[in-house]
């Protein structure tokens, strides 16, 4: 098994990005083969531990894909790799609201049989940098808090003081980071600035950040605590595994290489178009498609051959100026739905096919206008499939993620995608024909038949 680390902290705000990105950067530049993870629906992170270690940062969540997954879609991730790195949420203990340890980091530490090293904020603290360590590593016997590292640290004495009250703990210090700006990412309205958005400026903050990990932290010391975590039993997760049975379209018989075997799904990325879980675009190839991807902000047309669109989260918001200039595309994408081509848009895609965006013309797919909202909706939603679609049956039950700052005033027409039962009960998002557009992210390897039945759509 992969050795492997939790980083936490005890609250958000503590350097837990900082940590996690620089020691999977640090590590990859000595050569290790390193698995990047997030615990929880965050999409932004993860786009970070990409570019830190050149493979596909993944999410562990134990919310929207069941705590029974967790292990096995670890083990997908960092197959083949020398050292698997998670960066954990919110405050360790802090979990999805009203069920107790659920998706929190620590929940996930466990299911993981993962050490966990403690990232502390000690800018505001001496002694008492004790009494908390102590407070967490015995708050739960199961979680094994086997280090520390203590972040924006002001100077030689105060990483004295640190030092010596944490001797009584019994918990080792690990690395000791001093206050350094420049190394931070920018921030806006949904949280840091994602990484296409900052080429070249991200690669040169992550290279920062491995620096100030390598030259703060014990590598040695680092490394060989995430050797000490144990097997993990059970088998890796995998697209056709999850799947279950034969795929909807052929993909290993001798008609697969021919023309139109395969229905070609369109998937949204580029700078405006940046959340989705890789394990979306793996179920889709396994159950049948060819996944080509394009950006809407550059390619003025959809690719060749197109038979389904997916259209995930992102920034739509800060580019409307320029996904409403791109005309051409706007209206290759309205045609396809019209065409009764299977659309799946989610979140930032919910906006792209609205009539408009801030006043800017979107793609007049929905009759329904987007625009900035003063609140931020936020959290965990118990969904049900409330219409048949190219995605559920009515009747489905799946867990998601709202995470945006945007409202949607709909026309009249199209029916609800979900009913959501928490934390208060309301329908939400559109099916329109063989268009599902919701704000609600989901994780399709907690129901692989969405795949299935989506790429079916398309093929027929």
């Amino acid at each position: 098994m992969v050795a492997r680390l939790v980083i936490a902290a005890p609250s958000s705000g503590s350097g837990k990005t900082t940590v996690a990105t620089g020691l999977m950067a640090a590590f990859a530049a000595a050569g290790l083969a390193v698995s990047p993870h997030k615990v929880g629906p965050d999409y932004i992170d993860p786009g970070y531990h990409a570019l830190a270690t050149g493979r596909p940062g993944r999410n562990l969540d134990a919310y929207l894909c069941g705590p029974d997954l967790i292990a096995p879609l670890f083990a997908h991730g960092a197959a083949g790799c020398d050292l698997a790195v998670v960066e954990g949420v919110m405050g360790m203990y802090d979990g999805a609201a009203g069920q107790g340890e659920l998706a929190s980091t620590a929940h996930v530490a466990k299911l993981l049989r993962a050490p966990v090293v403690l990232v502390v904020d000690a800018s505001s603290q001496s002694r008492s940098v004790a009494a908390l360590v102590h407070g967490f590593a015995s708050w739960d016997p199961e979680v094994r808090i086997a280090g520390v590292i203590l972040n924006k640290v002001g100077s030689d004495r105060h990483e004295a003081l640190l030092r010596e009250a944490l001797d009584a703990t019994g918990v080792p210090v690990l690395g000791v980071l001093r206050r350094a700006p420049q190394v931070s990412a920018p921030s806006r309205h949904l949280g840091l600035v994602p990484v296409a958005e900052r080429q070249p400026d991200a690669v040169e903050s992550v290279a920062a950040l491995a620096a100030q990990v390598r030259d703060g932290c014990d590598l040695d010391a680092l490394l060989g605590l995430a050797r000490s975590a144990p097997d993990l039993p059970g088998e890796a997760w995998s697209a056709e595994t999850g799947l279950g049975s034969s795929p909807a379209t052929p993909s290993s018989s001798s008609s697969a290489g021919r023309a139109g075997s395969r229905p070609r799904i369109a998937v949204a990325g580029g700078a405006a178009f940046t959340f989705s879980y890789a394990e979306h675009a793996e179920l889709l190839t396994a159950a049948g498609a060819e996944v080509v991807p394009f950006d809407p902000l550059r390619d003025e047309q959809l690719p060749d051959g197109t038979a389904g669109l997916v259209i995930g989260g992102g920034f739509p918001e800060v580019y409307a100026p320029e996904l409403s200039a791109n005309e051409q595309l706007r209206k290759a994408v309205a045609e396809l739905a019209l065409s009764g081509a299977p659309v799946a848009a989610e979140c930032a895609g919910l906006l792209y096919l609205s009539r408009e965006l801030d006043g800017k013309p979107m793609c007049g797919v929905l009759d329904a206008e987007a625009r900035m909202a003063e609140r931020l909706t936020l959290g965990y939603r118990e969904a049900v499939a409330v219409s048949d679609s190219v995605l559920a049956v009515a009747g489905t039950r799946m867990r998601g993620h709202e995470f945006h700052r945007t409202a949607v005033e709909p026309g009249a027409g199209p029916a609800p995608a979900w009913g959501l039962h928490a934390p208060e009960r309301r329908v939400e998002g559109f099916v329109q024909g063989n268009v599902h557009a919701s704000y609600l992210h989901t994780h399709w390897a907690a129901e692989p038949g969405v795949a299935r039945r989506f790429v079916g759509s398309c093929a027929r």
